[in-house]
């Protein structure tokens, strides 16, 4: 654009004019509209015309008519003016906090078992908070996150990724899930040990659950996994173990949901430490909404303090 078109851009004061003439016809009741004199009424009008280059309005002493170019024009103006009034609303919108859209991503062995939490507190809390729900792997949503695809993220850390800040929210054990009739089923106070001679069941690649549980295994002094048989989602894994496949970790979130699907599975506890995973919120570092998203975060823990989950403060250790 050059210096020459920016000075032919007509302003949004004459829009008005013209918009306010082409809706009443009548130069009195439309400067009356704007709040404005007949006389800066007609300059704006004029001003546009010479803009333009076009003549909008044919005046008489009697009536004021649209001319072809002003009744074609008028309609387009009456949208730039809609537009505007738009950006305005939504840009008021922002500024205050929990309104307008926040995009978030979640992990799949979190969201059929926290979502329920998150969405019946921003319903309640936050309702006019459009928020979008984006459920995939951690890659993808670590992408989405810098990409600016996605706002925040629900997901397993430590993440250990520069330019994102984790929000933690809550600790939660790890569960052993064995088929009816083995040794294990219904015990507490289980050594991590005996993953070391247990058939593990284990998610596909690209789940960090698959990643969490190889490192228990390798924790209890377990050499590795043979991974023969592995699943997409928690619930196939469910499924495997109550056909005598082998057994699996689930989190304590995780445990009430998938188990019922099969009739007689077993659970184990493990000893204190038992093995545990966080779950955090994490946000692009020194984005606008930082504040807004400690908020959220610091809601969601006492929302989520009826799940069998110790919630965490943020900034605490693991």
């Amino acid at each position: 654009m050059t210096v020459g078109d920016r000075r032919r851009q007509p302003s949004l004061a004459q829009l008005r004019a013209f918009a306010a003439v082409a809706e009443h016809l009548h130069f009195r009741d439309a400067a009356g509209t704007l709040g404005m004199s007949q006389p800066a009424l007609s300059g704006a009008l004029s001003a546009l015309e010479e803009t333009l280059g076009v003549t909008l309005v044919e005046r008489t002493t009697r009536r004021v008519l649209l001319t072809p170019a002003g009744e074609q024009l008028a309609a387009r103006a009456k949208s730039v003016l809609t537009e505007v009034g738009a950006l305005m609303e939504e840009a008021d919108a922002l500024r205050a906090p929990f309104t307008g859209v926040l995009r978030l991503g979640v992990i799949p062995t979190v969201a059929p078992y926290l979502l329920p939490t998150v969405l019946r507190l921003v319903h309640d809390r936050y309702p006019r908070l459009d928020l979008q729900v984006h459920e995939e792997h951690t890659a993808s949503l670590l992408d989405g996150l810098a990409a600016g695809r996605l706002d925040l993220l629900l997901l397993a850390v430590p993440l250990g990724v520069a330019g994102i800040t984790e929000l933690p929210l809550f600790d939660e054990d790890f569960v052993l899930v064995t088929p009816p009739g083995h040794r294990l089923g219904g015990r507490d106070g289980i050594p991590r040990t005996v993953l070391r001679e247990l058939n593990l069941l284990l998610l596909d690649e690209g789940h960090c659950l698959r990643d969490q549980a190889l490192d228990i295994c390798r924790e209890a002094g377990s050499a590795g996994v043979a991974a023969t048989t592995t699943a997409a989602g928690l619930s196939t894994l469910v499924q495997l173990v109550a056909g005598g496949l082998g057994v699996t970790l689930l989190p304590r979130t995780a445990v009430e949901v998938e188990t019922s699907r099969a009739d007689r599975l077993l659970t184990a506890r493990f000893a204190d430490p038992a093995p545990k995973r966080r779950i955090a919120l994490a946000m692009r570092t020194g984005t606008a909404r930082a504040t807004e998203y400690e908020q959220l975060a610091a809601a969601l823990r006492g929302a989520m303090r009826d799940l069998p989950v110790r919630t965490v403060e943020d900034g605490a250790g693991s």
